[in-house]
């Protein structure tokens, strides 16, 4: 993984909030949000919260009295999060890595985290802090995205984003969102980390936009797929998100457009 798959800044968290995740996050956010809130938690952490979609929908199915630690390693995300829920007394704010949590042991009932394992540096270290910081019994629920091939919108923008730079092709989402697909890969890291009791479920969805541009933006410029096409010359950004746009189209028709996605909902207990 390339250091700048791990940069959300700048106007990034705004459009990945704006675009990407009504386009490809809302109906895991939906899912992994139940699944969490049928433990019936008093104490959750999020790791890797991202832009809050997790948190927006998870929030009205808690309790009064429920302890609710949102984290993410990127402050600008977090506080796009913070700003978009508002006012809130059961979460906590907090900057962490996820693989070095500043949590004491058994502290959760559940440690949720959607869409951001992919990202961690070693799987199996970060596995290894979620059930630490599990009380006996816990679960640690989480989703990682399928291959690029099952979530179409982004294998069509990477194609055109390295038919622009047919010499240096920018692959970030490939490389690292849909990096983590194997499902037996996944079992493995979280035996070696310590869970034994553990699930792994494929969802399919559909994501769906106004039209074609929509998710070329969101990929092009709402992700760190644009530091990318930045470092190899910021004055084409606005020309790879034309040419996304054509091939969106082309494949999927003017006007609205919808697009498989697909992704693994991952559950073991501590």
């Amino acid at each position: 993984m390339a250091e700048t798959d791990k940069v959300f800044t700048g106007s990034i968290p705004d459009i990945y909030d704006e675009y990407l995740v009504p386009l490809i996050f809302e109906a895991y956010a939906t899912d992994i949000a139940k699944r969490v809130a049928s433990n019936d938690p008093q104490a959750i952490l999020e790791t890797a919260a991202g832009s809050g979609v997790v948190t927006r929908a998870l929030a009205p199915l808690l309790s009064a009295g429920t302890r609710y630690c949102v984290t993410d390693l990127n402050q600008p995300m977090l506080d796009r999060a913070a700003k978009v829920q508002g006012n809130d007394n059961r979460i906590e704010w907090t900057a962490a890595d996820a693989l070095s949590l500043p949590f004491e042991d058994s502290s959760f009932d559940v440690v949720c985290c959607q869409f951001g394992v992919m990202f961690f540096p070693d799987r199996t270290e970060g596995y290894a802090e979620a059930r630490r910081v599990l009380k006996p019994g816990g679960r640690f629920i989480f989703n990682a995205w399928d291959n690029i091939k099952e979530n179409e919108f982004a294998d069509v923008v990477t194609k055109a984003a390295g038919e622009v730079f047919a010499d240096d092709p920018p692959y970030f989402l490939a490389r690292t969102p849909h990096g983590y697909a194997d499902v037996g890969e996944i079992e493995a890291d979280l035996r070696a980390a310590g869970f034994n009791d553990i699930s792994i479920e494929t969802i399919t969805e559909v994501s769906s936009a106004a039209s074609a541009r929509i998710p070329a933006i969101a990929y092009c410029e709402g992700t760190p797929l644009r530091n990318e096409i930045e470092e190899r010359d910021a004055a084409l950004l606005n020309h790879v998100v034309d040419h996304a746009t054509q091939a969106i189209a082309e494949r999927f028709g003017e006007g609205p457009v919808a697009a498989k996605i697909q992704g693994h909902v991952a559950t073991a207990a501590s």
